[in-house]
């Protein structure tokens, strides 16, 4: 299968929490981090979601927020993955910045030129990739 989407997890699922009308899913990653996903009770059924099976989860590069110095900032992100600048490829509009976890999983995020600037992202640098988890999309086998 080949996906748009530049960034793709693959896991198993620890966790199935269902409501009427969103499912809360947490797929453990390869390399250990965890990731938050929620997708409608439709889909989670239609998929056959469930603890044990294993799935990817696939989230586009512009999904992706930035975030550098947070402090003590709380945000509303599910999931927040900390990590250093890897790769920064800058376009006219737009960068691409890669982002390695200590787990070694990589994350991709476009974002303006402006914020880059804004933000001081540079490789080595550190960084936090917020991760909506209504933007992530699953998908099984």
């Amino acid at each position: 299968m080949k996906i748009s989407a530049r960034n793709k997890f693959d896991g198993t699922i620890s966790a199935v929490n269902a409501g009427p009308v969103s499912t809360e899913v947490v797929l453990d990653l390869t390399g250990g981090d965890k990731l938050v996903a929620v997708v409608t009770s439709e889909s989670a059924k239609r998929l056959g979601l469930a603890a044990g099976k294993r799935a990817a989860a696939f989230v586009k590069a512009p999904s992706v927020t930035l975030v550098t110095d947070a402090g003590s900032y709380r945000f509303s992100a599910r999931n927040q993955f900390a990590g250093q600048v890897t790769q920064l490829a800058k376009g006219a509009i737009n960068s691409e910045v890669t982002i390695r976890l200590a787990s070694g999983s990589v994350i991709s995020a476009v974002v303006t030129n402006e914020a880059v600037a804004e933000l001081q992202l540079a490789s080595g640098k550190p960084a936090t990739a917020l991760i909506k988890a209504s933007q992530v999309i699953l998908g099984v086998a």
